[in-house]
């Protein structure tokens, strides 16, 4: 009779997949059952679609266009800044949340569990781009329901568009879990992060960079929503993106790369 096989151990790989699934877990049942700053931050780019449409939408169109009002192409121009300012605004939750489980002394107890060490931060950045693209359907459907249309944009660069968002919400959720980490309380995290909200505000998401005063455009054209949105509205719209696809693609890594190892470094510190 052959001897009984023993019992295979699980790999360090797995450990950090259950781990970081269940950090993930912990994650999603928070923002369900908080979902006041997730709603309150996602109102943002709502409200300032519905205005830039309603309110300005024909003197903005007129003076772009150079000639008669077109409400429903100056929704086509928003539409994919207002996307990508719906991921920042999402991604500083993440920061004001970090910083709740840093303050609340969570991190300090998950460091002493026998868990992977790594995991409580993925569990926050998968959790975050997950509601990012949740935040972006929403949003979008409201572009929709008020006369947004994407008839150009082919199969292909619908996927790319998808992609790209989700790139860019991978970059920032990295970048807010690091002001999440340095942050002595929820209100300094939120305050922190306010520059992923205003930045886009400071691009061509609402008006094209040839109308910027001269010495503004540097400002709005070095930046990474610039590129992003470029790309993101070429995508949609189905027109050409120039060197802006590249730009956003090397801004997004950067960013994740940045923002990756300032995270990891400043969670692996030992507690003072």
């Amino acid at each position: 009779m052959s001897a009984p096989l023993a019992p295979t151990r699980p790999t360090r790989l797995s450990l950090a997949l259950r781990d970081s699934a269940t950090m993930l877990r912990r994650n999603l049942l928070h923002a369900r059952r908080y979902p006041s700053l997730t709603l309150n931050l996602l109102l943002t780019p709502i409200m300032l679609l519905l205005l830039f449409v309603y309110i300005f939408g024909d003197t903005m169109s007129a003076g772009i266009g150079g000639g008669a009002p077109d409400r429903a192409k100056y929704i086509a121009y928003i539409v994919p800044g207002l996307l990508l300012m719906t991921v920042g605004s999402t991604v500083v939750g993440t920061a004001v949340s970090v910083s709740n489980d840093m303050t609340e002394g969570i991190i300090a107890r998950f460091r002493t569990m026998a868990i992977h060490r790594g995991s409580v931060i993925i569990g926050h950045v998968i959790g975050s781009v997950l509601q990012s693209v949740v935040s972006v359907v929403l949003v979008g459907a409201v572009a929709v329901a008020i006369g947004f249309r994407s008839t150009d944009a082919t199969v292909l660069e619908w996927l790319a568009a998808f992609g790209l968002l989700v790139l860019f919400a991978t970059a920032l959720t990295w970048i807010a879990v690091g002001m999440g980490l340095v942050s002595p309380n929820a209100e300094a995290a939120s305050n922190n992060a306010m520059p992923l909200i205003l930045l886009p505000l400071l691009s061509s998401a609402f008006v094209p960079l040839h109308a910027m005063p001269g010495w503004f455009r540097p400002i709005a054209e070095y930046q990474p929503f610039t590129p992003a949105i470029e790309t993101l509205r070429g995508l949609l719209l189905g027109t050409g993106i120039g060197d802006n696809g590249w730009l956003a693609v090397a801004w997004c890594l950067g960013l994740a790369v940045l923002g990756y190892f300032w995270s990891t470094s400043k969670f692996n510190d030992d507690p003072k």
